[in-house]
């Protein structure tokens, strides 16, 4: 019990190697490069694992099979992610997980040929499970390792670049997936898959990673815990600790189940009630996705120090506020240009608050987190948004299927995320003000 009243307090900042702010660009440009390739291939590849599928089985599960799959191994998985990102060293868990795609896709490879038709789905969902498991340990390891690559002058600037990098990769995977898979098929798109994999991992392993003093101690302090189940509960204890840290993840938790309504619905209120093609979908995702880049762009330049509560506040009200237009233009106009373009600068805006929002919530949670608690706390926060998912598409596919009108649906969930940001405002406030101790003030 003494170790874990220990471990919730406010940490003062350990001992890591000093980084020089030239050794912080270096890593940065090799941490962006790796991203973007990891985050353009692997969504063209999903696109076109998709396509593949739609054409060989006409499986209605062809691009629904890693949104089944991915939060479930998200939930399995969420305890030990957490402790052994919080127990090892960084680098290592991040070449493993790299390898154990790379050996996945190897294996897709050499076993993919020999199934037909719906048995297809078999090794694209042992493949897709791999690449969860591997994806999960990737994103909670470098979510926890930025004091070990930059210092702490640079922590916004990687974190801004990164997901202007993952963003830029949205917007431009589908258009070239489409065009890759057309050129050289499946087979041959496993095979660039391979070797883009094989970059990142190169990538990596070039970076140096300035590990604390501390290590050893920490991972002491975690051999002495009764379980992987108590190293969870620590985790939780902490978050139980941060007012702010736990609503955020409740915040988070519902905006992303309403916004739900735009990821099901939008497509099917276009298509199926107002027939206006497929044209608009893609003009307004990418518009979605562009404002995510600019958005991280913009916290690149923008001081982390200040204004966390203009950061986090305005921006969920402005997404819920462009839901509610969303849902009242797709009721008021049916001409496709007219509706492209509105509906484009409407998600540019809604992505542009969203990159705001996520850049802010991943610098505060990295700047102020203990080191041996980061993985923990970031591996429940992303499990917890991710899980929500499934839920809300369950739902909303029901209530789109149903005789309501699809545009007063999405009104009518941005109307109840704006009103339940609104009641939560004043709580959100306390907690930011509440929150400063933690900041080293």
């Amino acid at each position: 019990m003494v170790e874990n009243k220990a471990i919730i307090l406010p940490e003062k900042k350990s001992q890591f190697a000093p980084i020089t702010n030239r050794q912080s660009n270096h890593q940065i440009v090799k941490d962006v490069a790796s991203n973007f390739i990891s985050s353009l291939s692997g969504g063209m590849f999903s696109l076109a694992m998709g396509l593949m599928l739609l054409h060989d089985t006409h499986s209605p599960l062809s691009f629904g099979l890693e949104t089944a799959i991915v939060p479930i191994v998200g939930l399995i998985f969420l305890i030990p992610v957490g402790n052994i990102v919080d127990q090892y060293h960084h680098k290592i868990i991040l070449v493993v997980s790299l390898i154990a795609r790379l050996v996945g896709l190897v294996i897709f490879a050499l076993i993919y040929p020999l199934f037909t038709g719906i048995y297809k789905l078999v090794p694209v969902a042992g493949f897709v499970v791999i690449n969860a498991i591997s994806t999960n340990f990737n994103t909670t390891a470098y979510s926890a390792s930025v004091h070990e690559l930059v210092n702490d002058q640079k922590i916004q600037l990687l974190s801004s670049l990164t997901q202007a990098a993952s963003a830029l990769s949205s917007v431009l995977s589908p258009a070239i997936g489409v065009a890759v898979y057309a050129l050289i098929g499946f087979e041959t798109f496993i095979v660039v898959e391979i070797i883009a994999t094989f970059a990142a991992l190169m990538l990596l392993l070039s970076m140096q990673f300035h590990y604390s003093d501390a290590v050893s101690s920490v991972k002491n302090i975690s051999k002495t815990l009764a379980s992987q189940l108590s190293g969870f509960k620590t985790g939780l204890q902490y978050i139980r600790h941060r007012p702010l840290i736990r609503d955020l993840i409740l915040v988070a938790i519902v905006v992303n189940f309403l916004f739900t309504a735009i990821t099901i619905g939008l497509p099917f209120v276009i298509t199926a009630q107002l027939h206006a093609g497929n044209m608009p979908i893609g003009y307004i995702e990418t518009g979605f996705s562009a404002g995510i880049f600019i958005g991280s762009i913009i916290m690149s330049i923008i001081p982390n120090n200040v204004y966390f509560s203009l950061k986090i506040v305005p921006p969920i009200i402005v997404m819920g506020a462009c839901m509610a237009l969303l849902g009242l233009l797709l009721a008021t106009v049916t001409r496709p240009v007219q509706l492209t373009l509105a509906g484009a600068v409407i998600m540019f805006v809604a992505g542009s608050m969203s990159g705001v929002m996520n850049v802010s919530t991943n610098i505060r949670l990295q700047t102020t987190v203990p080191s041996h608690l980061l993985g923990r706390v970031n591996s429940t926060l992303m499990t917890s948004v991710t899980a929500i998912m499934p839920i809300g598409t369950l739902i909303y596919t029901f209530l789109f299927q149903s005789q309501l009108s699809g545009a007063l649906v999405i009104a009518v969930s941005g109307v109840m995320m704006l009103g339940y940001v609104i009641g939560f405002l004043r709580l959100i406030l306390k907690d930011i003000r509440g929150d400063k101790q933690f900041q080293g003030e």
